[in-house]
C-alpha cells in the first residue's frame, strides 16, 4: 500500500459497543464537570474573571463536555461543538475549566484516531489548535491591562512577570495541542496497520486455499496419469493376447495357452501395480513405500517382452555407457515408454516395435517406433499423449510424437541431466542392438 492510499483509506465506524462505551464516558465526564463546577464555585476561585450566572454556568459545563457521547460517531462535528462551546465558556469567564479542558484534548485526540478522511481531520485539527492559540492571544491582549497592581510584587525571576506568565501559558496549550494530535495521530496509524494485517492474512488465507486447491488437482492428475499407464498398458496387452487365444484356440492349443499365460501374468502384473500404487497413496510422504518408483528405465526390457508375447517383433537397444539416473526421471522415461507401447498394441496394427535407450552427454533420451499402418493424429492428442507431455514437461524435457516420413509412429523423449557429473557419456549413434526381436507368435 502507497503513502497515498494509506492517506485514502477510511477507518471504519465504532461498533455498537464502542458507541455504548462512548456514551458512558460522554455522561460520567459531563458529571464530573458539574461536580468541578460546584467545587470551583464553593471555593470561589474565578480564574477568569466575575462568572455568569449559576444556569449559564451549567449550560457552558454542559456543552462543552457531553458532546463526547457521540466522539467516535461523529468524530468532525464533536471536536467542532466542543471547540466553539470551549472558547464561548472561556470568553464568558466560566468557572469550570479542568474537565472542559481535558474534554476539549479528548476530542482533537478522535479526530485524528477516528476521522473518516485523514486529510480532513489534519486540517481540522490544525485549523482548531491555531484557533485555540489565537484565542489565547486574544485573552492575554484583553487581559494584560486589567492585572491588578501588586500581582506579580513577589516575583524574583530573570524573565518579566507577565511574560513569563505569557510564554508559560503558551508552551502548556501546545504541549497539550500536541500530545493531543501526536496521539490521534498514532492511533490511527495503528488502526491502518491493523486493517492492513487483517487484509495481508485474509490474502495469505485465499492463497493457502487456492494452493490446496491446486496441489488437490495436481494429485488427481497425477492418480489418473499414473492409473492410465498401469491399467492401458496391461489390459492392451491382455487384450492383443485375447484377441490372439480366439484367433488361435482350435487349431493351435499350446500356443492359445502361451497366450492364457500371458493374459494371467499380465492380469497378476496390472493387480501388483494397483496395489503397490494404493500404498504410495496411503502411505506418508518420507515412507519407503512412498518413496518407491512404479517403475525405471531398467524395466523398460520388460515391456518389449510383453509386446514380443503379444506378437510383435520387437527389439530393444541401449546406447552409451548407462548411468545411475535421477529416480524421476528414470521413472518418467519408463512410462513414456510404456505409453507408447501400449498404443503401438492398442492402435498401430504394427508388425515392428523398436525401443531404444541413449545415454548422452547432458540428457537421457527414449525413441520408441513402430511400423503401424493405423493413421493417428499429431494433433489431437488422447490421455496417453497428455500424460506423456506432462512428464517430459515437469523435467524440462523434448517429447516429439508423430508419424514417421516412411510410415509407422515415433515417440522420442529426451530428459536433461542437471548433474554435469551424471555420465559423461558417448553418443556412440545407433550402434547394435543389444536384445534381438523375436518373430510374431501368432
Amino acid at each position: 500500500m502507497t503513502e497515498a492510499q494509506r492517506d485514502e483509506w477510511r477507518r471504519p465506524g465504532p461498533t455498537a459497543e464502542q458507541r455504548r462505551i462512548d456514551l458512558w464516558i460522554g455522561l460520567a465526564v459531563t458529571g464530573l464537570a458539574l461536580v468541578s463546577l460546584t467545587l470551583a464555585r464553593s471555593t470561589g476561585a474565578f480564574l477568569l474573571g466575575p462568572p455568569p450566572s449559576g444556569p449559564e454556568q451549567l449550560f457552558w459545563t454542559v456543552a462543552v463536555t457531553l458532546p463526547l457521547v457521540g466522539r467516535r460517531r461523529w468524530p468532525a462535528a464533536t471536536l467542532l461543538v466542543v471547540a466553539v462551546a470551549f472558547i464561548a465558556a472561556q470568553a464568558r469567564s466560566a468557572p469550570e475549566s479542568q474537565f472542559s479542558s481535558w474534554a476539549l484534548f479528548c476530542a482533537l485526540y478522535t479526530m485524528g484516531a477516528w476521522g473518516r478522511d485523514h486529510q480532513v481531520a489534519r486540517r481540522l485539527r490544525i485549523g482548531v489548535i491555531a484557533t485555540m492559540l489565537a484565542w489565547l492571544g486574544v485573552y492575554y491582549a484583553v487581559t494584560i491591562d486589567h492585572i491588578p497592581p501588586g500581582a506579580f510584587d513577589d516575583a524574583v525571576g530573570p524573565v518579566p512577570p507577565v511574560l513569563a506568565a505569557m510564554v508559560n501559558g503558551v508552551l502548556v496549550n501546545v504541549l497539550v495541542f500536541g500530545f493531543a494530535y501526536f496521539f490521534g495521530e498514532t492511533a490511527w496509524v495503528a488502526a491502518r496497520r491493523e486493517h492492513e494485517l487483517r487484509e495481508q492474512a485474509t490474502e495469505l488465507r485465499r492463497s493457502q486455499a487456492e494452493g490446496r486447491e491446486r496441489a488437490v488437482l495436481g494429485e488427481r492428475v497425477r492418480i489418473a496419469r499414473e492409473l492410465h499407464d498401469v491399467v492401458a498398458h496391461h489390459v492392451s496387452v491382455m487384450g492383443v493376447q485375447a484377441s490372439a487365444c480366439r484367433r488361435v484356440f482350435d487349431r493351435d492349443q499350446d500356443l492359445a495357452r502361451t497366450a492364457l499365460a500371458a493374459i494371467e501374468q499380465s492380469a497378476r502384473t496390472a493387480v501388483d501395480e494397483l496395489r503397490r500404487m494404493l500404498g504410495v497413496l496411503r502411505a506418508s510422504g518420507d515412507s519407503d513405500v512412498a518413496r518407491s518408483a512404479p517403475g525405471d528405465v531398467a524395466r523398460i526390457g520388460e515391456l518389449v517382452e510383453r509386446a514380443r508375447a503379444a506378437g510383435l517383433r520387437a527389439t530393444l537397444g541401449v546406447y552409451g555407457e548407462p548411468v545411475a539416473l535421477p529416480e524421476s526421471v528414470s521413472q518418467a522415461a519408463y512410462r513414456v515408454t510404456q505409453e507408447a507401447v501400449t498404443n503401438t498394441l492398442k492402435h498401430a496394427g504394427a508388425d515392428l516395435l523398436d525401443v531404444r535407450v541413449r545415454y548422452l552427454a547432458r540428457e537421457v533420451e527414449v525413441d520408441v517406433t513402430d511400423d503401424g499402418r493405423t493413421v493417428r493424429r499429431a494433433d489431437t492428442p488422447g490421455l496417453g499423449l497428455i500424460g506423456m507431455r506432462e512428464r517430459v514437461t515437469a523435467h524440462d524435457g523434448e517429447l516429439e510424437a508423430g508419424p514417421r516420413a516412411g510410415g509407422g509412429w515415433r515417440v522420442r523423449a529426451r530428459f536433461p541431466l542437471a548433474d554435469p557429473a551424471i555420465g559423461r557419456q558417448r553418443d556412440t549413434g545407433d550402434g547394435q542392438s543389444l536384445t534381438a526381436g523375436a518373430g510374431r507368435s501368432s
